[in-house]
């Protein structure tokens, strides 16, 4: 699958290169974060729509479907930013990024759910909308943990005499 995601983000760049050839090397430079954006709202678009089915289909509280919703993306998250955003192909110290990375993901589930709870509540804004709001905040700062943190990429030590 990530094979398949390379190919078409590298057909996505070409023709965004022909369609705009000065922008080309500005999407060069930035394409990581580009698809730590398609990464993210991937996993985000599977967050709401499980979210959306969860409480207006099962009928279970907002709050609960919107936990249930985060653990479901969560996987969707690890998997797609390790190897295809990060290119984080090294699977011996896998479980302790996935460690990592639910530590913070589990610190973000609170605060989606503190903001859940005032965007809904205090704000009466539609949970749906609150969500997107919580996500793109949360957002932000996870991109910058998940670099610089959790898919860090090691650097080898080579003895030298």
């Amino acid at each position: 699958m990530i094979h398949h995601l390379r190919t078409w983000e590298e057909k996505v760049v070409v023709l965004a290169g022909q369609i705009c050839p000065p922008a080309l090397p500005y999407i060069r430079r930035y394409q990581r974060f580009f698809r730590y954006l398609v990464a993210g709202g991937t996993a985000a678009m599977v967050d709401l729509g499980l979210l959306y089915i969860f409480t207006d289909f099962f009928l279970i509280h907002y709050l609960w479907s919107a936990i249930w919703a985060f653990i479901v993306s969560f996987f969707v998250s690890f998997l797609l930013q390790k190897f295809w955003t990060f290119q984080n192909t090294e699977t011996d110290r896998m479980h302790v990024q996935m460690t990592v990375y639910f530590l913070v993901a589990v610190a973000n589930l609170a605060l989606n759910t503190l903001l859940m709870y005032l965007f809904v509540d205090y704000f009466h804004i539609w949970y749906v909308l609150a969500q997107v709001l919580a996500s793109g905040l949360i957002a932000c700062e996870s991109f910058f943990i998940s670099r610089h943190i959790v898919f860090k990429r090691r650097v080898s030590s080579s003895t030298t005499s």
